[in-house]
């Protein structure tokens, strides 16, 4: 590895160590139906996305509320001491991605067969605290 790119490396490790995060890898549900729902918390406060996913009645918000849970309980890990009231947490980045697509055969008339794509996800959840400004 040359030094540029070592550095850089190194550079995105120790930022990383700062970020807050949670994964969900593999999720039997398809990124389209989860991005309605990974939009509705997009930027929100981590109360209110909270109450948003806990209210909402798609299947994929009880799964973005664990993974959200999570993210928090990772939080807390590098913050001891710290209420999670007293501080101004929220959704920074929510993606979507597309994992692995599961090919089965369904029959059909007359002979035939349909192709049927049961797909599934990576979501990825980042949280960040807004920073007053005196």
């Amino acid at each position: 590895m040359g030094s540029k790119k070592n550095k850089r490396a190194e550079a995105a490790k120790e930022a990383k160590k700062t970020q807050y995060f949670a994964k969900l890898q593999n999720c039997p549900t398809s990124p389209r139906k989860m991005r309605l729902v990974a939009d509705m918390i997009r930027g929100a406060e981590v109360n209110k996305a909270l109450d948003y996913l806990r209210f909402s009645p798609k299947e994929a918000s009880g799964r973005l509320e664990k993974l959200l849970l999570s993210a928090i309980a990772n939080w807390q890990n590098k913050n001891e001491g710290v209420r999670i009231e007293d501080t101004t947490l929220f959704v920074k980045e929510v993606y979507v991605d597309s994992a692995r697509i599961l090919k089965r055969l369904r029959p059909a008339p007359q002979g035939r067969a349909h192709r049927i794509k049961k797909r599934s996800n990576h979501v990825t959840l980042i949280l960040d605290s807004k920073q007053t400004v005196e």
